[in-house]
């Protein structure tokens, strides 16, 4: 059986309130463990202190639960009555092995935020130990992570109602029990304002797609990000450390777009005169343009040696947002990555949302190899964007398409790897390929191409020709 997509990486803690701290990782031990798949790089140290950004995390443990009539007579269920609640946005189920799949349906129903309104049974589309960082990473191997499913959107509520219901092939039966895994927590996240007290945002831009709302303005969250950008590359490409030498001006929620002119001009000396095929540079939001709560990710960051391909995904959050609310999305998705999954960081390098604008996801500099946490066995010499949506039996925004074609033309042209081409890259290990083997790949695959899931939805699936054709145009070939 196939599964929708959900990225994963590896740090984190068993518990939550844990991760009120920052977890640190060691600049040599894991780098030395984990090479040649990563390069851990440290933060430098000259950095302001963050500014905190509101946003919280209940964690909830599900109780055993007699089965509903719509579960039928012989239904193994774990879960919540309802009850009030403080509020949220986003929620989520984790367990305590990341190993232990969760052979079920998930379902919760929300109360809209100071009414008596009270949503359907929604579904929560259930993930496994399958994503996860590679096989034999630090990220992998911490002991901290956590099996979760996906998040999914809910908007501004209060109130909550869940049950897990354990399956065994399709068919409900009380050996079920068995399936459910150990330590099933309630995640319910709010992402916060995004600007703290007294802390003015950035007026925000036009989104690269017609028609697009204009994404929320960030917040200055924490200098960090400027020197990531500015930081030196461990990895081997000269040309995207140049070009992420001027991205943005300092304070900056967004990275602005260049032509194709202006684009190919920062790569002029490095070419020696010869015309490189690079698309034009679009516009990007910053973490600070989201409004990354700094203080929740691990400080380092960790690279691989080049971006041979890109991996397209979708969230599995619902489509129940607006472009004008994709801040909140993406910062949710953040913490619950981080808080309540025990990452290291949120899993994907790049997010869009469905007004086709683009976003940084995990910190390191968005030029440079970050090793992303996004395609279990194929995290090493890729990057992973993700569709802010689920797009199983949804039609893909064509503004959201538009934005992987001119993402990767850029992207992918750094590092000379042609958008409309194969690859190869040698597999960590998954449920398709055994770890070792070279597997040849599209340059923009989908996350099915590298591991047995649903992912990046069918009907988004269906879109990638489309946009490999188009990046590649943009990169003028």
């Amino acid at each position: 059986m196939r599964r929708s997509c959900f990225p994963a990486s590896s740090i984190g803690v068993t518990c939550a309130a844990a991760l009120a701290l920052p977890v640190a990782l060691s600049a040599s031990a894991p780098a030395a463990a984990q090479a040649p798949t990563g390069t851990v790089a440290p933060a430098p140290a000259s950095v302001s202190s963050p500014v905190s950004v509101s946003g919280s995390t209940q964690s909830l443990l599900l109780a055993p639960r007699e089965a509903g009539r719509s579960f039928g007579p012989s239904a193994v269920e774990q879960g919540l009555g309802r009850r009030d609640v403080r509020s949220f946005s986003l929620v989520g189920v984790v367990w305590d092995d990341p190993d232990a799949e969760l052979r079920g349906r998930v379902q919760v129903r929300t109360r809209a935020k100071d009414t008596a309104h009270w949503s359907g049974w929604q579904d929560v589309e259930t993930h496994n130990h399958e994503h996860a960082a590679d096989l034999d990473t630090a990220e992998r191997s911490s002991g901290r992570v956590r099996g979760s499913t996906a998040p999914l959107w809910v908007g501004d509520s209060d109130g909550v109602e869940v049950r897990v219901r354990a399956e065994a092939r399709g068919r409900t039966a009380a050996v079920g029990a068995q399936l459910l895994p150990d330590g099933l927590r309630l995640e319910l996240v709010d992402p916060g304002s995004g600007f703290p007290e007294g802390v003015a945002g950035p007026a925000p831009g036009p989104g690269p797609g017609p028609g697009a709302e204009p994404p929320p303005g960030g917040t200055p969250v924490d200098a960090a990000q400027d020197a990531e950008r500015l930081g030196t590359l461990t990895a081997e490409s000269a040309a995207a450390s140049a070009v992420n030498a001027d991205l943005a001006p300092l304070g900056s929620a967004e990275i602005p777009a260049l032509s194709s002119e202006e684009t190919r001009e920062q790569l002029a000396d490095l070419e020696s005169g010869a015309k490189p095929y690079i698309g034009p540079r679009p516009r990007i939001v910053t973490r600070r343009g989201w409004g990354a709560d700094e203080k929740l990710r691990e400080r380092d960051f960790l690279y691989t040696k080049r971006v041979r391909a890109a991996f397209v995904h979708h969230t599995a959050s619902g489509n129940n947002y607006r472009c004008a609310q994709a801040a909140s999305v993406i910062r949710s998705i953040y913490r619950y990555h981080v808080v309540s999954s025990g990452w290291r960081d949120v899993g994907y390098n790049f997010l869009v949302d469905k007004c086709g604008n683009i976003y940084e996801g995990r910190a390191g500099g968005v030029a440079k190899p970050v090793m992303g946490a996004h395609t279990l066995g194929f995290n090493t010499n890729s990057m992973g964007i993700a569709v802010l949506g689920s797009f199983t039996s949804v039609e893909p925004p064509d503004a959201a398409v538009e934005a992987i074609a001119q993402l990767t033309a850029w992207k992918l042209g750094l590092y000379r790897a042609n958008p409309n081409g194969k690859t190869y890259l040698t597999s960590g290990g998954g449920n398709l390929y055994r770890k070792g083997k070279k597997v040849r790949l599209n340059v923009i695959s989908g996350h099915r191409d590298g591991f047995a899931t649903e992912c990046p939805g069918g009907r988004l699936y269906g879109k990638l020709g489309a946009a490999r054709s188009e990046a590649a145009r943009y990169q003028g070939r």
